[in-house]
């Protein structure tokens, strides 16, 4: 194990433990080398790395502390790294998606509100009528990532954000199926809206579910056409 992994592990443990609670400040770097057996240098690279992740904070001229270790906050931090998946491996992830925004559609059914309702369905008249592709992509993203906020779980809702995020790099209604995908797109959040105004769990997650695969199925057909073009 290198010195950076140490120090890594070694302040990851600490927290893991309860030694360091969210909201305390990190002692001393000469403490913390001494109980973790590494130089300064290993410290500090171990600290901004963990810094990167939001799972410390550096305060100018205070010192280290733990973050509030809120589980959405942390989640975000896999934006680093699913950021820079290729689109094979993206595809692998559809799976999850499917199965998280089924969930999501599903719980907020329980939780919508008529003005929640409305606001969707603004955002849906407003997607509908627009060919525009940077349009189309940010409506979308908004319509999907308001049922995830609805639902109530931020980390749900995190989780979601981080997979959309890459996901939208690939932009299909820039190619030549843009027509009929945009067609069977705008019904498929037409079927997700009627589950959560009908309050029907079973409708809004299938609805939800059948139009993740139905991205899914034209991403996979439509590369390496989609490559560098969003759901």
């Amino acid at each position: 194990m290198s010195a950076l992994d140490t120090a890594v592990h070694g302040l990851r443990a600490l927290i893991a433990e309860g030694t360091l609670r969210p909201g305390d400040r990190l002692p001393s770097e000469g403490e913390l080398c001494e109980h973790l057996g590494v130089s300064r240098g290993s410290l500090r690279e171990g600290i901004r790395m963990l810094s990167a992740l939001g799972v410390l904070e550096t305060r100018h001229g205070s010192g280290s502390y733990v973050s509030d270790l809120n589980a959405g906050d942390l989640i975000g931090s896999l934006s680093l790294t699913v950021g820079l998946l290729p689109l094979e491996s993206i595809l692998e992830l559809y799976e999850l998606r499917r199965a998280l925004e089924a969930h999501a559609a599903a719980l907020a059914t329980a939780r919508i509100s008529p003005d929640e309702i409305a606001e969707l369905e603004a955002i849906l008249v407003e997607l509908e009528g627009t060919v525009d592709d940077g349009e189309q992509s940010a409506l979308d993203h908004r319509f999907h990532m308001r049922v995830a906020e609805i639902a109530g779980n931020s980390a749900l809702a995190s989780l979601l954000a981080v997979f959309r995020a890459r996901s939208r790099a690939y932009r299909i209604f820039r190619t030549e199926s843009a027509a009929e995908i945009k067609v069977l797109s705008d019904a498929g959040h037409r079927s997700i809206l009627r589950g959560l105004q009908s309050r029907d769990p079973v409708a809004a997650s299938s609805a939800a579910a059948g139009h993740v695969a139905q991205t899914e199925y034209w991403l996979r057909k439509l590369q390496p056409d989609a490559i560098g073009l969003t759901d």
